[in-house]
């Protein structure tokens, strides 16, 4: 068994009642440890998702979606992690391009293993991978495997630049030019027929992109839906979006319901009012 050994010759009483009801493997013989189907042993191991991790850094803005979709990931796999908060004035100092050369984010440095990686598709790839070992967001078989990493790639491709670029032109580019505006929302529109086709395709009940569970793909398009659909409504552009993308406005509504989207939903919400961003 992977993790943590820890030596030991006995335990206190409140010790053993915690080992030998809580885990299947152990039980007591003279006040000592054993294994099952073993001899007394002066050691055992905690499995893996027990041992101690060690903080992973992650670089972030409180107005850019992208850090927070890895969030959204480190919530769900119950990651230790701490947020380096960067002005985008900053991302192209000396300092954080030692981090990323690209001075853009998110970046993840992990201690554990000593990688330091940008990109969120990347980081989050590398997340499960590492840290997903029992499947709760991931799959470790094809198709389902190769399935969430087609529609990550869509995300990172897709969804992420057309919904950045018509909140660039809407709402922050210094002169409005209408016909850049219109191109945009079309695309988000587009994006958005594209997750719904492939709701209603998926032959699994739940309503998620791959499976039956919701996984690191359906989280990798989260805050960039969430923005985009504040935004849409911003330029009345929302109605009629539940008549006639109905799996896709399902599937945000079961996504909010994810404790990891709510909380950061919420923290990202918070800092966007605090620097005066529209949510």
């Amino acid at each position: 068994m992977d993790g943590l050994v820890i030596k030991c010759t006995s335990f206190s009483p409140l010790t053993r009642w915690l080992f030998f009801n809580q885990c299947s493997l152990f039980t007591s013989i003279d006040n000592s440890c054993t294994l099952l189907r073993s001899n007394i042993y002066s050691s055992f191991s905690i499995p893996n998702k027990l041992n101690m991790v060690q903080t992973l850094e992650l670089w972030g803005h409180w107005g850019a979606p992208n850090p927070w979709k890895v969030a959204m990931v480190l919530e769900e796999l119950s990651l230790p992690y701490q947020i380096n908060y960067l002005e985008l004035t900053d991302v192209k100092t000396e300092s954080y391009l030692e981090v990323t050369p690209n001075g853009r984010l998110p970046a993840l440095r992990d201690p554990n293993t000593g990688i330091t990686l940008w990109e969120s598709g990347a980081i989050i790839l590398y997340l499960v991978d590492q840290y997903d070992r029992d499947g709760k967001i991931s799959y470790k078989d094809s198709p389902e495997k190769y399935l969430c990493q087609q529609w990550l790639a869509f995300q990172i491709s897709g969804q992420g630049p057309y919904f950045g670029q018509a909140t660039w032109f809407a709402r922050f580019h210094p002169e409005k030019i209408q016909s850049a505006i219109d191109r945009y929302i079309n695309e988000i529109l587009r994006v958005i027929s594209v997750i719904d086709l492939g709701l209603r395709r998926n032959p699994a009940a739940g309503n998620w992109l791959v499976g039956d569970k919701c996984t690191y793909a359906d989280l990798s398009f989260a805050t960039w839906a969430l923005v985009g659909y504040g935004l849409l409504k911003e330029l009345g552009k929302n109605e009629g979006l539940e008549k006639d993308y109905p799996n896709y406005t399902q599937w945000i509504a079961k996504m909010e319901e994810q404790e990891s989207v709510k909380k950061i939903r919420d923290v990202m919400n918070q800092g966007r009012i605090a620097h005066s961003l529209k949510v």
